[in-house]
This record gives structure tokens, C-alpha cells and sequence, in this order.
């Protein structure tokens, strides 16, 4: 039997394991038999694999997936646990992923040991763990077909931040177990595949940007040093890689004359958050403002919207776009409460002289101030 078909066929078998699951066989012992007799011991990317193939072909959906990944889990944590975690320098994404989740493990066991309030504040860091997982490592995963385990993982993560809202002491101990398992799941399946399908280049990108969501608890180490293609070509490459930005002089708009950097900087002055998004539903821009009031980074360019929000909320942006595109709305608005600010958030249509389609605007404003105001200030004051 050729290398292939050996792996195509231990595929149908994980396959067969994972659907005799979702059709309700909740016998794990009876399953892990099968698959440790069947199997043996299999890989972290092909448990990935199969999970994507399943979604990709339609058999089930991420969010079945996400109903059913702990079990799929436990069938598969006596194999899993033999694969080790990625040994990875200083500096690099994921050891820095696994830096923080040694600190979440270490507040876990303070935290069973003696109930610290300040240690489930601390631990509650991890949800910028998460954020950056979410907002620079899933979407290079999505470039090399990757898609479904990130989107399985998100809703989880949304599951353990709808936790530490409503946290209780009743509630603590299934925190406390679900943030475990997700280190768990990072640890074993999620780092070493994409340790696997990730290029350097493509890990210098999911670099690229986490400083903007920051880190829980650790500082990056800095011994990771990645070949560049300025490495190998000197630094003029940089004036021919299709990120760099070409000098054209003055922007002749439709009023008035700009140069490209007083229009970034005009863009990172307005006292708003703007994201633009193509009529292929791909993010094209984002304004890089000072104070942002939603994570946003260099990994969500060329990104499909729908990818930058949770599972859980996708089907509501799909019915705006679709909505902008059919010409039948042309505004959607929202507003909400988050840590003391109300966020009003609003998107538009944007459509050409001649009432094409060419994508959409979404602004987000602090209007927490605003709405305070009252009467009229007609003088400038300034104390």
C-alpha cells in the first residue's frame, strides 16, 4: 500500500470514529478501543485534517464540531498526548502561546488550591490570549485552507468569556476545567498543526501585528530570528514586496488634492474606528487609531469578514451584506455597553455614481460623552 493510501485510509476511520459521534454513539470506551486498535497512535494534523475535511464536504458543521470537539478530545487524549508540544525559540508566536498558557496552568492550581479572587482576575487574562489566537494566528490558517478547527476554537472562546461575565463560585470549577481543556486542545491538536502547515514567512506575519492586542502576562522573548526576503536580497526588496506603499505625490480626489500620508493620518485622527470592507466581503483597510475600541491588527487584511467575528454572530453579518448588495438597505446600526463606554456602531453601503455595489463601512464610535451633553457651549473653554 502506497504512503497515500495508507493515510487516506486512516483518515476514513477517524472519519467514521468522529461521525459515529455525531450520530449519537456516546460509547467512549467502546470507541477508543476501535481507534487504538484501528489506529494506534495518529498526529495532531490528522485529527485537523479530518475534522476540515468534514466540514469542507458538508457531512457536518463547524458549530456540530464545537457542540462535540470535547468528546471527539477524550476519544483521541491517550494518542494526543504522546505528540509533543512544539519546542519553539523565544520570540516566536507560539512560544509565546504556550509561555502564557504555563501562567493560566500555574493560576489554575493556585486557584483550586485557595480561591484568590485577584488570581481569577489575573487568569482572566487570558481571554487576550484568545483575542490575538483569533485575530493573528486563525487568519494565516484560513489562507492555507484551515479554516474549521479556528472557527471551533473561537466559539469556545466566546463560551469561557461568556464564563468569566458570569462567573459565580458554583461556576468556577467548569471555568477553571474548560480553560484547561483549551490548553489542552492548543498544546495538541492547534499549535502542532499549524507548526505544520505554516510557512516561516507566513509565522513572521502572524508576528506582525501582536503587539497591537498585547499579551497575557508574558513579554516575547526576542532569540527568534526569521529569514526575511530582505535577508536574502538586501533591503531594496522592500521597494518591490506588494505591502510597501508607492510615492504618487498628491491623491487628486473629488474635492480637493492629498498626499497618501496626510490622508493615513487624517483617517487616524478622526475620532472613530473605520473599517472597509470590498464587495468580495474581504477587509481592504482599517484605520490604525491610537485608542481602538475593537482588537484589530495586520492579520485581518485580505481576511473574509466573516471570518473577523465570532461563529456565533456570523449569520448577522452575512444578512447586512447581503442586504447592501440585493440595494434593498443601505444602513445597519447597533449600539452597546462595554467596561463603562457606549459604542455605537453603524455600517454602510457604499455604492458609485452609477448605484454599484463596491463594499461596505463600518464605523465605530465612543459616544459615551456625547450623549452627556446638554444645551449649548457657543464659547471655546478649554480648562
Amino acid at each position: 500500500m502506497s504512503k497515500e493510501k495508507f493515510f487516506d485510509k486512516r483518515k476514513e476511520i477517524l472519519k467514521e470514529l468522529v461521525l459515529q459521534l455525531h450520530a449519537g454513539n456516546e460509547d467512549l470506551p467502546m470507541l477508543k478501543k476501535k481507534f487504538k486498535d484501528e489506529l494506534g497512535l495518529v498526529s495532531a494534523a490528522e485529527i485537523a485534517t479530518m475534522e476540515q475535511e468534514l466540514i469542507d464536504s458538508g457531512v457536518i458543521t463547524a458549530e456540530q464540531v464545537t457542540k462535540l470537539c470535547d468528546l471527539h478530545v477524550d476519544i483521541f487524549r491517550d494518542s494526543l498526548v504522546t505528540n509533543k508540544t512544539p519546542q519553539t525559540i523565544p520570540g516566536h508566536p507560539l512560544h509565546t502561546y504556550i509561555a502564557e498558557n504555563e501562567k493560566a496552568k500555574e493560576l489554575i492550581r493556585k486557584l483550586r488550591a485557595d480561591l484568590n479572587p485577584m488570581d481569577l482576575i489575573q487568569l482572566k487574562e487570558i481571554i487576550i490570549h484568545y483575542t490575538r489566537l483569533e485575530n493573528q494566528l486563525f487568519p494565516l490558517l484560513e489562507k492555507v485552507g484551515f479554516s474549521g478547527p479556528s472557527q471551533v476554537m473561537w466559539a469556545k472562546h466566546d463560551e469561557i468569556r461568556d464564563m468569566f461575565n458570569k462567573a459565580d463560585k458554583s461556576q468556577l470549577e467548569e471555568l477553571m476545567d474548560t480553560v484547561a481543556d483549551m490548553i489542552f486542545k492548543e498544546e495538541n491538536i492547534l499549535f502542532p498543526a499549524a507548526l505544520e502547515k505554516l510557512s516561516e514567512a507566513q509565522w513572521i506575519k502572524v508576528k506582525n501585528g501582536e503587539e497591537e492586542i498585547g499579551f497575557a502576562w508574558v513579554k516575547p522573548g526576542s532569540d527568534w530570528k526569521p529569514v526575511t526576503p530582505e535577508d536574502i536580497h538586501g533591503k531594496d526588496i522592500a521597494k518591490i514586496l506588494p505591502d510597501s506603499l508607492p510615492d504618487l505625490g498628491l491623491l487628486q480626489m473629488k474635492t480637493g488634492k492629498m498626499s497618501l500620508e496626510l490622508v493615513n493620518l487624517m483617517l487616524t485622527h478622526l475620532p472613530l474606528d473605520l473599517s472597509f470592507i470590498d464587495e468580495n466581503d474581504n477587509v481592504l483597510y482599517y484605520s490604525d487609531v491610537s485608542e481602538r475600541l475593537f482588537p484589530r491588527s495586520p492579520g485581518v487584511i485580505g481576511r473574509n469578514v466573516k471570518n473577523c467575528h465570532p461563529p456565533k454572530s456570523q449569520h448577522i453579518v452575512m444578512k447586512i451584506l447581503d442586504a447592501f448588495k440585493k440595494g434593498t438597505k443601505d444602513v445597519a446600526e447597533f449600539w452597546l455597553e462595554i467596561g463603562g463606554k457606549f459604542i455605537y456602531i453603524r455600517y454602510y453601503a457604499v455604492r458609485d455614481k452609477d448605484g454599484k455595489y463596491r463594499g461596505t463601512l463600518e464605523v465605530s464610535q465612543d459616544i459615551t460623552k456625547i450623549r452627556k451633553l446638554e444645551g449649548s457651549q457657543r464659547l471655546l473653554n478649554w480648562e
